[in-house]
């Protein structure tokens, strides 16, 4: 069933196209030496985007501390409110039909990591 719903979201709920930006937002990122860690988280989170079906938001061992917590503000002060702020409208949109809110409860998931992607990671479900 998780595969059907990867596939779905893919081509309906936006997950083809959030991962393409996802990864030339990473590429853009990483042609700088500063944003070489969050090109990195946004090339995790295009993986995360392409298929959230069967996984649910984890908090990564080791990605504690001071350097993790200032990264996820400047991401959440530079780009992480733009990118929850679409997964939540798309929500939105999804919600309003009834076929659509798998699809949302999916946007919905994405949030955390979209605010806050250093120490959060989508892990298959046990």
């Amino acid at each position: 069933m998780s595969l059907l719903g990867n596939i779905l979201w893919i081509i309906f709920g936006g997950g083809g196209i959030a991962a393409l930006l996802y990864a030339l937002f990473g590429v853009l990122l990483c042609l700088t030496i500063v944003g070489i860690p969050f090109g990195l988280q946004c090339f995790r989170q295009a993986g995360a985007v392409l298929a959230p079906f069967g996984k649910e938001v984890r908090n990564v061992p080791g990605e504690e501390g001071c350097l993790p917590m200032a990264f996820n503000l400047i991401w959440l002060l530079v780009a992480g409110w733009g990118i929850a702020l679409a997964h939540v409208s798309a929500a939105i949109a999804c919600g309003i039909t009834i076929i659509g809110i798998p699809f949302a409860i999916q946007h919905f998931k994405l949030i955390i990591v979209a605010l806050f992607p250093f120490g959060h990671r989508l892990e298959p479900k046990e």
